[in-house]
């Protein structure tokens, strides 16, 4: 019994001890389970590592290749960064252009038509969009009153003035791009969504 009970301690305290090991804190990190998961060898875009035994001696590989081998066989251009077609231009799955009109070409952006098909769903979805992203400032009306345009002050009221009369690719591009206090948002909505505000601004808040 007592044998059963010192092993049983030891035991114990041998996991208390690996457990210990284990915690990460200060300098120390601690010991990692699956280390390449944390620091795995990321291919470098325009160069390879063409020796298969460049860092054999860390690796543990399931090709047995070394840890820092990286290179993709099939490009024949040294690189593992694939490059486009020549003279090609990358479109979305909605078969549009990358957006490349600068901020100030207004009158350019205007001629643009809004490629989404006008609907019911589209409007709905244009709203929740407009809520979202546009009514702080604009108000939920259009009308400059949002709770931050309030503070901030100079918010385009949509509803009055010229604003009434802007083609819709303004708008497009000014959601786009920005304008004055306004800030940029094409980082943050997709050009379909972008569209959809454009919908539900010239139909619903300014009903035309």
């Amino acid at each position: 019994m007592k044998l059963v009970k010192t092993l049983n301690i030891l035991g114990i305290v041998t996991a208390g001890i690996v457990l210990g090991a284990c915690r990460a804190g200060g300098d120390n990190q601690g010991l990692e389970y699956a280390p390449q998961m944390y620091h795995s060898v990321a291919y470098e875009p325009l160069t390879q590592i063409t020796d298969e035994s460049q860092g054999d001696w860390l690796s543990n590989r399931e090709d047995e290749k070394g840890e820092f081998y990286n290179s993709n066989i099939y490009n024949p251009h040294n690189m593992n960064m694939r490059e486009p077609v020549e003279n090609t231009v990358p479109r979305n799955k909605n078969g549009y252009l990358p957006y490349r009109l600068k901020a100030f070409e207004l009158e350019e952006a205007a001629l643009i038509e809004n490629p989404i098909e006008l609907s019911d769903q589209v409007l709905d979805e244009g709203e929740t969009l407009y809520l979202q992203y546009c009514s702080s400032c604009h108000g939920a009306g259009g009308e400059g009153d949002g709770k931050a345009g309030l503070i901030i002050g100079g918010v385009a009221n949509l509803k009055g003035g010229a604003y009434i009369n802007l083609p819709e690719g303004h708008i497009f591009h000014v959601i786009t791009k920005g304008k004055g206090r306004m800030g940029a948002h094409g980082s943050q909505i997709t050009p379909e969504n972008r569209w959809k505000i454009v919908h539900y601004v010239k139909q619903e808040i300014q009903k035309q």
